[in-house]
């Protein structure tokens, strides 16, 4: 089986796996008892924080919460600050942002704006500028999209979005970035959203980063776990095993970086243009390569190429259950509805190797071809 589905998740790393597992079946303890080894759990918990945090921030200046997931922690950063005036977010964003905006329009006590994207899947960033005002309180801008791998230069647009109103609080789904893109977080960054289940870690862990100088009002009370900030016993296994992979992963994250350029290149550059139409730019991500099959169901490609064994995806696994038959990214970017029923996602993980995309290219190929053959028959 040939796995080529890895933004939607990653298979775990057997390695920080099996270097966390004294924290499932020995450390079990609960980190906040007041027992000498939950203190001992506790100190764990800070090495974590601290090691997760340091790969892309100043710890003198940011923190780290941990969360259950990328989506709480988009979830705590939109409802915790868009209170107030207007919030802006883009026509790109994971349903984690985009339907929590839908339900702050629901609510009706923000006014929510919503900047359009560049045919290359990034946002149009003067269009975005243009929604900012004295009135609004939160932008959101997805780091790199998680169906086209559009990467948003964030730190510049939150630059230029405090230089119109500093008072703003800017936040960041880093889901698809954290681990894979190299870069390091602004001074401007409010808040900025990880996943671990992306890199190689565990689901049910993920992080949310903000500027120390923000208070972060509790989205979770109970037991004031996290500083108060986020209640509920702390995951210590996954939060572990979230630190080892990501040990891993930034070891070589320039290596594959380059590597996994060359791969998404590679199978480009193989499929039948014929059939095929790339729909993700050069300077994207190269761990994501979306193309479209014009004139096929992407959905139906899917299912026969998993009979031949092989994995891809059709968007963001997370909206595979909306009631829309099209990716509304690939329709934001300006494409027509044939163009977004074909749409293929092929991503990469550090484990994919050139064989793996040599024989995804021959089968792809096929496939399409075989599909293309039966709908003119």
């Amino acid at each position: 089986m040939i796995y080529l589905d890895n933004a939607a998740t990653t298979k775990p790393s057997e390695t920080a796996f099996r270097k966390a597992e004294e924290f499932a079946l020995r450390q079990f303890y609960n980190p906040s008892a007041l027992y000498q080894a939950g203190h001992v759990l506790q100190s764990e918990l800070k090495k974590a924080r601290s090691a997760l945090l340091c790969k892309v921030a100043d710890e003198n200046s940011f923190e780290w919460v941990f969360t259950s997931c990328g989506t709480e922690a988009d979830n705590q950063a939109v409802f915790s600050f868009a209170k107030r005036g207007n919030a802006v977010t883009t026509a790109g964003e994971h349903s984690a942002i985009s339907a929590a905006f839908s339900e702050l329009k629901n609510r009706g006590t923000v006014e929510t704006r919503i900047a359009p994207l560049q045919k290359d899947g990034r946002v149009d960033v003067e269009k975005l500028l243009s929604l900012v005002d004295d009135k609004t309180s939160f932008v959101s801008v997805m780091h790199v999209n998680n169906e086209l791998g559009s990467i948003n230069d964030i730190n510049a647009i939150a630059k230029r979005v405090k230089a119109k109103n500093p008072r703003v609080i800017f936040h960041s789904d880093g889901v698809q970035a954290y681990g894979k893109l190299p870069f390091r977080l602004a001074k401007e960054i409010d808040l900025y959203s990880v996943s671990a289940h992306k890199i190689g870690g565990l689901k049910g862990v993920g992080g949310l980063i903000k500027r120390k100088s923000l208070v972060l009002p509790p989205y979770l009370i109970g037991g004031g776990q996290e500083s108060g900030r986020r209640s509920g016993t702390e995951n210590v296994f996954g939060i572990k095993q979230f630190e080892y992979s990501a040990e891993e992963k930034f070891e070589r994250i320039k290596e594959d970086y380059a590597r996994l350029k060359e791969y998404n290149s590679l199978l480009w550059s193989g499929l039948d243009k014929d059939i095929f139409v790339r729909l993700s730019t050069d300077d994207g991500l190269p761990y994501i390569l979306s193309v479209s099959a014009l004139g096929l169901r992407g959905e139906i490609l899917l299912h026969m190429l998993e009979d031949k064994g092989v994995i891809v995806g059709t968007g963001s696994a997370c909206s595979s259950n909306a009631k829309t038959r099209y990716s509304k990214v690939v329709l934001a970017c300006g494409y027509d509805e044939k163009t977004a029923d074909g749409v293929l996602r092929i991503s990469f993980s550090n484990a994919t190797t050139k064989e793996e995309v040599e024989d995804t290219i021959r089968i792809m190929n096929e496939t399409a071809n075989e599909l293309k053959r039966r709908m003119h028959s």
